[in-house]
């Protein structure tokens, strides 16, 4: 039973990157932007919840609201500030513009919280009674909602994108920018929402890896970040089942990887793997090949 233990964990931690890369794919997709602040905003919004849940004792689910409305602030502040302004700049730009912005939400968290290490409480369960038994299988309380949440999320995401008109709008903007203003919509607007619900779904994801790797430090968002970041090319950049896809491997591999090989590697393995990946499929297992407009 001890692969199936390792699976579970595996896609426990790919639920979580597939959730981190669904904000990266969405304002990847539709505003063409690499966000690279958003592993911060995961911290972020983990020392919110932090704070809310461990030391003031508010009721969890009000903890990781209050996390989501903190960072759908941020993220809309952020890209009003520093990425609204680039819009048309080169991507080399931005690019350096989001690694200024990813090192400022550091410091700030520094300076605000200092380095030591916070210990943050799982949202579920409780000490002595945080896991159950299903045959010879062990689980925990938070594996079972990090997996849950992932799979609703990617529900919802994919119904809102579809079926509502902001979802539509969303679309179009992804399509053309210049047309989609043309025909009445909003384009700043609807980059605007789409950075607020990532950097939200950014909250959600810091707290269930806070909740399964209980250590929470001002750089606690970088490495997930990179890694969701990693599963969003792995399974198409700018597709939603993609970065569901992507990252559900990604943290089956790592996991598995750790189990079976070494744990000192498993990153190496993990990029091996995507390398492996793009050589064969350079749009990722999902994503379909840009066509170059003349």
């Amino acid at each position: 039973m001890s692969f199936l233990n390792y699976l579970v964990s595996g896609l426990s931690l790919g639920s979580i990157y597939a959730i981190i890369a669904l904000g990266y794919t969405m304002v990847y997709g539709i505003a063409k932007m690499l966000n690279f602040a958003h592993g911060d905003v995961i911290m972020i919004g983990s020392y919110v919840c932090f704070f809310a849940f461990t030391r003031y004792g508010l009721n969890p689910f009000i903890s990781v609201i209050l996390a989501m409305l903190v960072c759908t602030m941020l993220g809309i502040v952020i890209e009003k500030l520093a990425y609204k302004p680039l819009r048309a700049a080169p991507s080399l730009a931005v690019l350096i513009t989001a690694i200024g912005v990813s090192y400022l939400l550091q410091n700030m968290a520094l300076l605000l919280w200092s380095s030591n290490p916070k210990v943050f409480t799982p949202i579920v369960g409780k000490p002595g009674s945080n896991s159950f038994t299903i045959g010879g299988l062990t689980v925990s309380y938070v594996t079972l909602l990090t997996i849950v949440t992932c799979v609703v999320i990617m529900i919802v995401l994919t119904t809102f994108i579809s079926r509502t008109k902001l979802g539509k709008a969303m679309r179009a903007v992804s399509e053309d920018k210049g047309a989609a203003q043309l025909m009445g919509i909003d384009v700043n607007t609807t980059i605007s929402v789409t950075f607020a619900i990532g950097s939200g779904l950014a909250a959600v994801a810091g707290i269930l890896l806070c909740s399964a790797y209980p250590n929470l430090t001002p750089t606690t968002g970088s490495m997930p970040g990179i890694k969701a970041f990693t599963a969003a090319v792995f399974g198409g950049i700018g597709s939603i089942p993609g970065a569901f896809l992507g990252g559900l491997l990604l943290g089956i591999i790592e996991n598995l990887a750790k189990a079976y090989i070494s744990t000192q590697i498993s990153d190496a393995i993990v990029f091996g793997v995507l390398i492996i990946v793009l050589l064969v499929k350079p749009a990722g297992l999902l994503g379909k090949p840009m066509r170059e407009k003349v």
